[in-house]
């Protein structure tokens, strides 16, 4: 018998434990991340009676028939309005995911492809700008769109999205592994503009990371409530999660309607990240590699 073999076995035995460790914390925080998404599921079938005194984590039986009435109870409430508040979000949410996503390519093409004098400085300024959080700056912001008589409009919310570092920052990365400049050099030299250059050659090589930014942007957008509480004032611009947020405010709380109205409300983004999740994977795996 060689005298490698035992070390060979004991190190297989070390993989094999550690392989398993692995799967068991995966499993775990999977079910951690998966249960508060179940329980409101779940609860959204059964009445407020039932909601008040236990937890159910397994649907009505008579599912068909309660959770009509629980979103007959919520479309009743008069602060909520699913058609408005759907298209408010949405509205809200597409037009800042292109804002964000265009301008941010936008940038983040300039500051890799151009060797201008302060790049590296105003990149340390963008990084810098992702450390402050929203909370920070909100005071400001509202005072400069009461001072441009933009509050109560749908504006603040979209306008902002321009400037948007996180994202420029990871395009930007994703950037420098991915594009080669003798493209750039090569486009130039048959006489194409430099916006011609951007739009017809180098954005489609950046799909991958634009299609994981517009995920993120509209996710974040569409979850967004901390601005919208402040910066929306009449009923008819809430957008669904404010409208949800308000069924709190009520007297007399209908836990039924109000999982209906969450589940409602969440059930765009899972099923966009459903079906946009492979982008998410292969452009974070992309945007992640410096050579």
């Amino acid at each position: 018998m060689s005298t490698n073999e035992p070390k060979l076995k004991s190190k297989s035995g070390s993989i094999a434990a550690y392989s398993t460790l692995v799967y068991v914390v995966v499993i775990f925080f999977s079910i951690l991340a998966i249960l508060p998404f179940w329980f409101m599921f779940m609860s959204a079938t059964w009445p407020t009676s039932v909601l008040t005194r236990v937890i159910k984590l397994y649907p009505n039986p008579n599912l068909f028939k309660q959770l009509p009435e629980n979103w007959t109870k919520l479309t009743e409430r008069a602060t909520f309005s699913f058609p408005r508040g759907f298209y408010n979000s949405f509205v809200i949410s597409i037009s800042a995911t292109v804002l964000t996503v265009y301008f941010s390519a936008l940038t983040a093409y300039a500051l890799s492809v151009y060797n201008f004098k302060g790049r590296k400085v105003l990149f340390a300024v963008i990084v810098g700008v992702m450390m402050v959080p929203t909370a920070v700056n909100i005071t400001g912001f509202y005072r400069l769109m009461n001072a441009m008589n933009l509050i109560g409009t749908k504006w603040p919310l979209i306008l902002p999205a321009i400037a948007a570092p996180s994202t420029v920052f990871f395009i930007k990365q994703y950037l420098d592994t991915s594009l080669s400049k003798e493209i750039i050099e090569a486009s130039r030299i048959d006489g194409a503009g430099e916006f011609y250059t951007f739009n017809r050659i180098c954005l489609p090589i950046m799909t991958p990371a634009l299609a994981t930014q517009a995920i993120f942007s509209f996710l974040g957008s569409w979850n967004n409530f901390f601005a919208p509480s402040i910066l929306l004032s009449r009923p008819e611009d809430k957008t669904l999660p404010l409208m949800v947020a308000q069924l709190y405010g009520d007297r007399f709380v209908d836990y039924g309607a109000i999982y209906v109205g969450l589940s409602a409300s969440i059930l765009p983004i899972i099923i966009v990240y459903a079906f946009m999740q492979r982008y998410i994977i292969s452009g974070v795996a992309a945007g992640g590699v410096k050579e």
